[in-house]
């Protein structure tokens, strides 16, 4: 018989893991002693953090990333056919913007049982927060990063916000945020709605929802700040 594939989630950023993660996480991480990653140091951090019982040196850690390969990935069907592993991404839960999602899907095509664990997702937490259409969105991951590309893809997402009445969300690498935020600015109609969802969970995390002119009058600084952005015409 095949192990399970459980999904650990992972706080986002700091944030003490007690308050942010489920009791059965606590309780699944000491019964596993195999782990897909997408970083292994910070896995190990992450596992210490929580507490777990079994030493980290008698652990094995795979790593699961945008640079391994088919044939790399293909391996670790070997290690979850033989026993319980744990599936962990950077930060928040396995499989939603994140590479282990190829494993997941593995999994699947090989009967092997796929169990997520209860976690927070930055993406959920950012739509719950903001006030904009919960019952339909959509999730776009990365926006281009030439100025001129991004542009016109803000200017699509709008338009189709307005044809579907759809929450349209997207992501940037924290420390292009403030140039994301500018080309939004300057490209969306001044009534369509923008919430910006930054530094989830933690200490100074801010969540404010408001029209794209309210916004040019007191744009904040996210340089280096992990946010999600919601845009809703």
């Amino acid at each position: 018989m095949p192990g399970n594939l459980y999904l650990i989630p992972a706080p986002l950023g700091d944030s003490d893991p007690r308050y942010v993660l489920s009791g059965e996480v606590f309780e699944r991480i000491n019964t596993i002693d195999q782990y897909v990653v997408e970083n292994i140091r910070t896995a190990r951090r992450f596992l210490k953090r929580m507490g777990i019982g079994t030493p980290i040196s008698n652990l094995k850690f795979y790593e699961l990333n945008n640079h391994t390969s088919e044939v790399e990935l293909s391996s670790y069907l070997t290690i979850m056919k033989q026993n319980n592993t744990g599936l962990m991404s950077e930060a928040g839960v396995p499989g939603v913007a994140d590479p282990g999602a190829a494993l997941i899907s593995l999994a699947h095509e090989h009967r092997i049982r796929v169990i997520p664990l209860v976690g927070p997702s930055s993406i959920l937490l950012a739509m719950m927060a903001s006030g904009l259409n919960g019952q339909n969105f959509s999730f776009h991951g990365y926006l281009p990063v030439k100025s001129t590309a991004r542009c016109n893809k803000i200017k699509h997402v709008e338009k189709l916000s307005k044809k579907e009445n759809q929450s349209q969300l997207f992501i940037e690498t924290p420390y292009r945020n403030n140039q994301l935020l500018n080309d939004i600015m300057k490209t969306c109609a001044p009534l369509t709605q923008l919430c910006i969802a930054a530094d989830l969970t933690l200490a100074n995390e801010y969540i404010y929802t408001c029209s794209i002119e309210e916004w040019r009058k007191k744009k904040p600084d996210l340089h280096k700040r992990p946010a999600i952005f919601i845009l809703h015409a």
